[in-house]
């Protein structure tokens, strides 16, 4: 074979190597804009009601309907009269409500949640598999379906008057928490069972063993539990249309959802607006705090 067909082999070689590695270039290219254009108008989309909202929270016009998309004069006042006029809405009440019943729910939760999940996962005793399993078979059905139940309860037990709706709604949420603790258990089933032999060998009990290894542990559920445990009542519509009779009782959700009837909405458009940027500060402080107390017991937890 002559040395001119020898090159003419060679180049085509390269070449025909060449450019497989240009096509995966440009798909890759090609992938990458197509993803970051996707990812752009996806926060476009959610990003523009906030701004929205934020905005809105400011109109100095409280009128519902505008020419305009975004207000064209912004003023403080939709904030002050939020509270300071009381004569219809009570809105700092309905805030200190929503706030002390989520503040609870989240305590009392959180410990049955981490107490029968530490039960599940750690313990042995009779009727245990059929608890999990009717436990189960319980949370198929929605919890809305038991709503006319737990008022005619709360009806029986004097719960339902205007100075009781608090208790009421504390009681209602916290009560069945218990029954979430699939996801804790599941957690907890990954601990090694070794160090609950190794801390019955030093004398703990199982509450010693509960409060001194579990909980140390299972920190980035506990904060997961906190946050869905805090957003459940912070959020929550339905139950407290139920259950609330009198303004006393309002929880935020209820409060706003009311200030858009068509006798208030004239006068309180923005004023919603307002008291829906003051519902989402604590949730975002929440999430915050939440996930740095979640990012170092990770960290603790991939260290050890």
């Amino acid at each position: 074979m002559s040395s001119a067909s020898v090159s003419r082999s060679v180049s085509a070689t390269s070449t025909g190597g060449e450019l497989p590695k240009k096509n995966f270039y440009g798909r890759r290219v090609a992938g990458d804009v197509l993803s970051y254009l996707l990812l752009t108008v996806l926060g476009i989309v959610w990003l523009v009601p906030i701004v929205w909202v934020v905005l809105e929270s400011f109109n100095a016009d409280p009128q519902p309907y505008q020419e305009t998309f975004f207000p064209k004069e912004y003023s403080l006042n939709n904030y002050v009269q939020l509270f300071a006029d009381k004569s219809v809405f009570d809105f700092p009440r309905m805030y200190m409500n929503t706030l002390i019943i989520a503040i609870f729910t989240c305590l009392i939760s959180v410990f049955f949640v981490l107490s029968v999940a530490y039960c599940m996962s750690r313990l042995r005793f009779r009727m245990r598999r059929t608890f999990m399993n009717i436990v189960l078979i319980l949370g198929m059905f929605p919890a809305i379906m038991a709503v006319v139940a737990i008022y005619f309860i709360l009806k029986a037990a004097g719960l339902t008057s205007a100075n009781m709706t608090v208790i009421a709604l504390i009681l209602v949420y916290s009560a069945g928490s218990g029954a979430g603790f699939y996801v804790m258990k599941g957690y907890m089933d990954t601990i090694p069972y070794s160090l609950d032999e190794a801390a019955r060998l030093d004398g703990c009990n199982n509450w010693q063993v509960f409060t001194k290894i579990i909980i140390p542990i299972t920190k980035p559920m506990i904060v997961y539990q906190a946050i869905v445990s805090f957003l459940t009542p912070w959020l929550d519509f339905v139950l407290v249309k139920t259950i609330a009779t009198t303004q006393e009782g309002y929880t935020v959700s209820l409060g706003l959802w009311n200030m858009l009837q068509k006798e208030y909405i004239h006068s309180y458009y923005a004023r919603f607006a307002a008291g829906a940027v003051l519902v989402s500060i604590p949730i975002a402080i929440l999430f915050i705090v939440m996930q740095r107390f979640y990012q170092e017991s990770m960290a603790g937890s991939t260290k050890g």
